[in-house]
C-alpha cells in the first residue's frame, strides 16, 4: 500500500471556472484507498501515482491501487505544477514514475481531459524537528530501549522491510494502535515514512505532540533513503505474508556455511556462504530492478548483516535481513527443506505488469495469428505507414474509445505500439470495456513487409 496523496486546498477554487465536473464511475476509485482515511474523493479530480505519459496519443496514465486511469490532455492548454512550481507539459517526460499526482479534468465525448496536473511537493517539517540518516543509524547501532523508532506507514509497507528496531504505528490507523507508544512522555520518538513527500510521519508527530510527548523528531527522507545506504529488517511472518502469499518474486539467500546449512533451509533459498558473496555480486539481478533480496543466517546475527551491507555497496537498494534467521523462521512454525540449499545461480524475474504478455508469446501470436486472436496496433497512422504486422488492426490509442465497436468481442485482443506505453493504456480501456485482452510491454520495429523485431525492456 502506498502513502496518501494530499493536494493544495486551493486547487478546487482555482479550477472552478473550467466547467461542470463529471463524477467518475462508482465502480472505479478516483484516489488510493489510503487517502480515504484523510479526505473524500473530490469531484472532477483523480489522484494516483504517475506511471506513463504518451505524447503521440496525448494521454497520461495514473495507477490507483490495482486500477489504472487514463486521462487525455492537450499540451497547448494543460497546466503542470511540480511541488507548486509551474512546468511545461513537455517536462512531464522528466517526472519519475511513482510520483504522486492529482489531475483536474473535464469530460468531453466520453473521455476525461486533463486541465491541470499537480505533482506533490515535500511535506513541511520544522527544521529543528528534522534528523538525518547518520542520526538514525547511530540509534540503530545503539539498540532499543532508550528511544523509539516509529514507522508511520501502513502494515503492508512495514512488512516489506523497515528500519531495524522500528515499531509500526500506521498513521491511517493511529487511533487503533496508539497504545504502542511508550508510557514515558519524555522518551525520544523518531517518526519516518515513505520519503519527503509522505505526510504520514509529520502528521503522526503532531498527534504525538498533542498527546504530550516532549521529544519528537522526523526522519524526513525515511525508507527511500535508508534502503540506499543500509539494510531493511523483516520478520519470518512478513516474508510469508508480503512475498510468498502474494506471489511476489524475491531472491532468498542463505549465507551460512555448508556445514551449518545441513540442518535445512527455507524453500527456494540460494546457498551462498558469506565468504563467497563478494565474488558473486554480478550474479544478482541488476540493481535497477530493485529486486527484493532477503538474506538470512542461523540466528539473524552479524553474518547476514555484513552480507546485506556488501550487497548495498554493490548498488542493491532492497536488501532485507531476516530477524532471528533460520531459527526465527522455524520458531514461527514455518517448514524448512532438508539438506544444504542447492548452489544454483541467483534467479529473479520481476512480476509482470497486469495484462502484459511475454515476448515469446507475442512473437508466436503475431507470426501465426489464430482465428480467435486479434493483434491491435495502437500507433498513429504515420507510424503504421512504415510497416504493420500482417493481419493487425490499426486503431490509434487516442481513437480507441470512439472506435471500440470495430474491435470484435469474440477474440482475444493483444495491443502493441512502439514502446509499450500506449499499448498498456489501450489494454486498460479494453479491459474496462469487457474485452479479453493483453499488451506487449516492449519495443517493436516493423518493416514494410510486416517483418518485426521485439526488444524486451
Amino acid at each position: 500500500m502506498k502513502k496518501c496523496i494530499l493536494y493544495a486546498p486551493t486547487l478546487a477554487l482555482a479550477l472552478a471556472a473550467v466547467g461542470a465536473w463529471a463524477q467518475a464511475p462508482a465502480s472505479k476509485p478516483t484516489q488510493p484507498a489510503v487517502c480515504n482515511n484523510c479526505h473524500k474523493p473530490a469531484p472532477g479530480q483523480v489522484a494516483g501515482y504517475f506511471e506513463n505519459v504518451a505524447f503521440k496519443s496525448q494521454a497520461i496514465q495514473l495507477g490507483i491501487d490495482a486500477n489504472r486511469e487514463i486521462v487525455r490532455f492537450d499540451p497547448k492548454t494543460l497546466k503542470v505544477f511540480d511541488a507548486g512550481v509551474a512546468k511545461t507539459p513537455e517536462q512531464l517526460r522528466e517526472i519519475k514514475k511513482g510520483h504522486e499526482a492529482r489531475i483536474a479534468y473535464v469530460e468531453k465525448d466520453g473521455q476525461k481531459w486533463a486541465t491541470e496536473i499537480r505533482f506533490k511537493g515535500a511535506a513541511k517539517v520544522a527544521k529543528e524537528d528534522l534528523v538525518d540518516y547518520a542520526y538514525v543509524r547511530k540509534l540503530v547501532d545503539q539498540g532499543t530501549g532508550s528511544f523509539m523508532l516509529i514507522d508511520s506507514r501502513p502494515l503492508p509497507r512495514f512488512q516489506q522491510g523497515t528500519i531495524p528496531g522500528s515499531v509500526n504505528i500506521p498513521y491511517p490507523s493511529w487511533d487503533k494502535v496508539v497504545n504502542r507508544l511508550p508510557a514515558d512522555k519524555n522518551m525520544p520518538l523518531v517518526f519516518f515514512c515513505q520519503g519527503v513527500t509522505c505526510q504520514m510521519s509529520p502528521l503522526s508527530q503532531r498527534k504525538a505532540i498533542a498527546l504530550g510527548y516532549k521529544n519528537t523528531k522526523v526522519y524526513h527522507e525515511g525508507v527511500p533513503e535508508w534502503q540506499t545506504k543500509d539494510y531493511l529488517a523483516t520478520r519470518p511472518q512478513f516474508i510469508k505474508e508480503a512475498y510468498v502469499d502474494k506471489d511476489i518474486p524475491a531472491v532468498i539467500v542463505d549465507v551460512r556455511s555448508p556445514d551449518e546449512a545441513k540442518s535445512g533451509h527455507i524453500k527456494g533459498a540460494v546457498g551462498m556462504p558469506s565468504a563467497t558473496v563478494k565474488s558473486q555480486l554480478k550474479t544478482f539481478p541488476p540493481a535497477k530492478l530493485q529486486a527484493p533480496i532477503i538474506v538470512y543466517d542461523g540466528r539473524g546475527g552479524p553474518e547476514s548483516k555484513a552480507v546485506a551491507r556488501e550487497l548495498i555497496k554493490s548498488g542493491q537498494t532492497n536488501v532485507q535481513v531476516v530477524e532471528g534467521g533460520l531459527l526465527g523462521w522455524q520458531a514461527a512454525g514455518y517448514a524448512i527443506e532438508s539438506g544444504v540449499p542447492a548452489l544454483t545461480q541467483v534467479a529473479y524475474a520481476p512480476k509482470p505488469r497486469p495484462g502484459a504478455i511475454a515476448v515469446d508469446e507475442f512473437n508466436k501470436l503475431a507470426r501465426n495469428t489464430s482465428a480467435d486472436v486479434l493483434i491491435l496496433d495502437v500507433r498513429n497512422q504515420d507510424e503504421a505507414n512504415t510497416g504493420m504486422i500482417k493481419g493487425a488492426l490499426l486503431i490509434p490509442d487516442e481513437d480507441l474509445l470512439a472506435r471500440m465497436s470495430e474491435v470484435p468481442k469474440d477474440k482475444r485482443v493483444i495491443a502493441h505500439c512502439s514502446t509499450g506505453i500506449r499499448a498498456e493504456m489501450a489494454y486498460h480501456k479494453l479491459k474496462d470495456a469487457g474485452y479479453k485482452s493483453g499488451f506487449l510491454n516492449a519495443e517493436i520495429e516493423i518493416d514494410k513487409a510486416g517483418n518485426f523485431k521485439v526488444t524486451a525492456k
